[in-house]
C-alpha cells in the first residue's frame, strides 16, 4: 500500500577529498509514495487546494469590506477587537470556555485594518516616521470603553434580572 524509499546523491561514491571539500550530509531524506488515493475520497492536494480558495474569497470579502470603511470607522474597530481580544485573554487565564481560533481571526483582522489604514497613508504621501508619530499620537488619545461583547452580556444580564422583578 505504501511504498518508502531513501533518496540518495547520484554519485554514492564518497572520498574523504569529497567530504571534506562538500561538508553536506549525502542524506536527502525519505519519500513516502502512496500508489492511489482511498476510493471515495479526495486526495489531501485537492482538499487543501479546495479550502485555500474558500478562505481567499473570504480574506477577498472582508478587504472589500474594510476598504468600504473610513479611516475613523476603521480606527473604532480596531480599539473594538482590541479589546475582544483582552476579552478572550480574561476567559482563557479564568479557564472558560472559549474558542482558541478566535485569537488568530481577531489579530489577523486587526493586521487587515491597519494595513489598509496605512496604505491610506501612503496614497496620501505620508511618510513611515510621521505615521509611527500619528500612530503614537492616536494612540494616547484613545478612550477605554468595555468592548461590544461585554456591553451585549451586561445588557442582557439588566434584562434578566428585570424580568425577574416584573
Amino acid at each position: 500500500m505504501f511504498g518508502i524509499s531513501i533518496a540518495s546523491p547520484p554519485n554514492p561514491i564518497l572520498s574523504p577529498q569529497t567530504l571534506i571539500s562538500n561538508p553536506k550530509s549525502a542524506f536527502h531524506g525519505v519519500r513516502i509514495h502512496t500508489p492511489f488515493a482511498p476510493h471515495g475520497t479526495l486526495s489531501s492536494r485537492t482538499r487543501s487546494s479546495s479550502r485555500s480558495v474558500v478562505m481567499t474569497a473570504k480574506r477577498e470579502e472582508e478587504l472589500k469590506e474594510i476598504r468600504a470603511m473610513s479611516t475613523e470607522q476603521i480606527n473604532e474597530e480596531v480599539v473594538d477587537l482590541k479589546g475582544e481580544l483582552l476579552m478572550l485573554r480574561l476567559q482563557k487565564s479564568a479557564r472558560e470556555d472559549f474558542k482558541s481560533s478566535e485569537f488568530g481571526r481577531m489579530r489577523r483582522r486587526i493586521a487587515r485594518m491597519l494595513t489598509v489604514k496605512r496604505e491610506r497613508e501612503i496614497e496620501e504621501g505620508v511618510g513611515k516616521r510621521l505615521s509611527r508619530k500619528l500612530d503614537r499620537q492616536w494612540k494616547k488619545s484613545i478612550v477605554m470603553r468595555p468592548p461590544p461583547s461585554l456591553v451585549k452580556m451586561l445588557e442582557e444580564q439588566k434584562a434578566a434580572e428585570a424580568e425577574k422583578t416584573t
